[in-house]
């Protein structure tokens, strides 16, 4: 096979430690059965199963109770799409609301389901360290059972099951544990409903036994959209199901999926990771961020095209209004950031009590690019917490950082480079300095081990010349790409800079025309949110650089572009 795959290809496969020819065909065409995991790896699946399928001979009352976000929500219509497909109807799926109950698994909501006749609650996303809301729940007679993907901390929760890649179960109890610990949830969600499936078939049950062989498969697309958007590692288990759950996602027989690629003009059966992350991720996330999530759940689980259609729009409307919203509130923050922080300040800390906390993250982000270290936002929610985001350049680990100073929280949470919190009141005006000296007691050496945060290498050197569709063809065949897998980035030399402008409606994108003087081959560049100032060296018209930068398929303009990472003198 190797003789088949371009040098440059294995070269590139080789930077990702991939070298062995099993590896490297495994990599490339991977295969559903053999490179994914029985669902019985998880411990506790057999209770996890055996309490739904009583609860459906039962006809017990079940919720689904899912996070928010563009993780949670797909695992949410997953499962809903697995009750409707065995003909159950008495369930219900509940969403918090993100500003005005925050994430986490809450009381008040349990005694709500309780109240409506719910005895068992399955989680997606979220339980993993709310013993006292499982606790209660078990006391008001609801069983739950907790399936998330996030890290266990201390006791778990007393639930009938947990499901979670990441827990380790005891030693002396045999099992060893699930071979693959970074799924997100909605695999997780999946996973339950592979054995749920395979279960329900063994004891004959009418209405699994008419369901096709491989059903679930066709569920793949909404595992591969919180795959991608959740930005779990792309590899192992997970490259897998974002592979095969794309080419489900560009047949998806969902009308929200055709309503959404039919507004934004996506060709389905081109839709790609960066469609996903780009377009279809930050509507079912405008939901939760701007109204209720509830809204991003119908989409992916109606049937009825014209109600489709209706949402697909209201959801643009919401992420339009999200975008202006952001965008204000970057302006305000880049403000203080000027008069309060120098470049190499490695610690941002900013808050204002009328930022949205649902939209602090994006800001966050925004105030991150082009800095090292960590960015931290605050706001205050509809219930008057200051909750906020925090962001970091991989140098620093958001949750270590948290953990250091865990007095001024109330609560926190998060990855190594993003996490939430809910903050003391009383500390809001002490949080940098409380901060500042939690990042002083940590132990650095990522930062001094000689990386430098924020500069990204080149995989490989090329000519402008050389960019062409046969080189993206070679370049997707690693594809999909995201963490742990990102995509080639390319040194292209001795690029004649002759055209610059911005562009977009606050003329915040830039755009550069390039020319090789050479072999007369020209490119259009370009990158958001960024200024001629953000790069090493800020480009001038008719001036020569080297481009650091990836190849994409040109959605604006058709044919190729380079996607700008950074500008350097020739």
């Amino acid at each position: 096979m190797e003789s088949e795959i371009s040098p440059l290809v294995l070269s590139l496969l080789q930077k990702r430690g991939i070298t062995d020819a099993q590896d490297i065909a495994t990599f490339l065409a991977p295969d559903y059965l053999l490179h994914t995991h029985e669902p019985t790896l998880l411990s506790a699946m057999g209770a996890a199963v055996s309490r739904i399928l009583g609860a459906v001979d039962r006809n017990e009352r079940i919720a689904v109770y899912a996070d928010f976000d563009c993780d949670g929500i797909p695992g949410a219509a997953l499962l809903s799409d697995f009750f409707a497909k065995i003909g159950y109807s008495n369930f219900e799926v509940y969403l918090p609301h993100r500003d005005r109950e925050g994430y986490g698994f809450h009381i008040e909501a349990i005694e709500s389901l309780a109240a409506r006749g719910v005895s068992l609650i399955i989680t997606v996303d979220v339980g993993m360290t709310a013993r006292d809301a499982v606790q209660f729940a078990k006391d008001k007679g609801v069983d739950v059972i907790v399936t998330d993907h996030h890290e266990p901390t201390g006791v778990t929760p007393d639930a009938v099951a947990i499901l979670n890649p990441k827990l380790v179960p005891p030693a002396l109890s045999g099992v060893e544990g699930y071979p693959f610990p970074d799924l997100c949830g909605a695999a997780v969600a999946h996973k339950l409903v592979q054995a749920l499936l395979s279960e329900g078939r063994a004891r004959n049950m009418p209405a699994f036994l008419d369901i096709p062989e491989g059903w679930e498969k066709w569920l793949l697309d909404l595992v591969a959209i919180a795959t991608i958007a959740d930005m779990v590692p792309l590899i192992g288990e997970n490259r897998v199901l974002a592979y095969y759950g794309l080419q489900v996602l560009r047949k998806s027989q969902r009308p929200g999926i055709d309503a959404l690629c039919a507004l934004l003009r996506l060709r389905k059966d081109e839709l790609t990771e960066d469609d996903i992350g780009f377009s279809l991720a930050p509507r079912i996330n405008a939901a939760s961020r701007m109204d209720s999530p509830m809204l991003a759940l119908e989409l992916l689980t109606t049937r009825d095209r014209t109600r489709a259609g209706a949402i697909a729009r209201e959801l643009e409307a919401l992420n339009a209004s999200r975008k202006g919203v952001v965008g204000g509130m970057v302006r305000e923050a880049k403000k203080h950031v000027r008069a309060r922080f120098d470049e190499h300040d490695r610690l941002v800390v900013l808050g204002e009590p009328q930022w949205k906390p649902s939209l602090l993250g994006l800001a966050a982000n925004s105030i991150m690019d082009g800095r090292s270290g960590v960015v931290c936002m605050w706001g205050r929610d509809a219930l008057g917490r200051i909750k906020g985001s925090c962001r970091s350049d991989g140098s620093v680990s958001v949750v270590r950082l948290f953990e250091e100073a865990h007095d001024a929280f109330e609560a926190f949470g998060g990855h190594e480079a993003s996490g939430g919190f809910t903050l003391k009141a009383e500390r809001v005006h002490t949080l940098h300095e409380t901060l500042r000296e939690a990042l002083a007691r940590i132990d650095s050496s990522v930062a001094k081990s000689g990386a430098v945060a924020g500069v990204v290498e080149a995989d490989a050197r090329l000519m402008l010349g050389e960019v062409s569709s046969t080189l993206l063809r070679d370049i997707s065949q690693l594809a999909p790409f995201g963490a742990g897998n990102s995509k080639p980035t390319f040194r292209i030399p001795h690029c004649i800079v002759t055209d610059i402008r911005a562009f977009g409606k606050e003329k915040n994108h830039i755009e550069l025309a390039l020319e090789c003087r050479k072999s007369g081959a020209r490119s259009r560049a370009y990158d958001f949110f960024r200024t001629m100032s953000d790069f090493t060296h800020p480009p001038s018209q008719g001036s020569e650089a080297h481009i650091l930068a990836t190849i994409e398929r040109d959605s604006y303009r058709g044919g190729l572009a380079l996607r700008l990472l950074d500008v350097f003198a020739a």
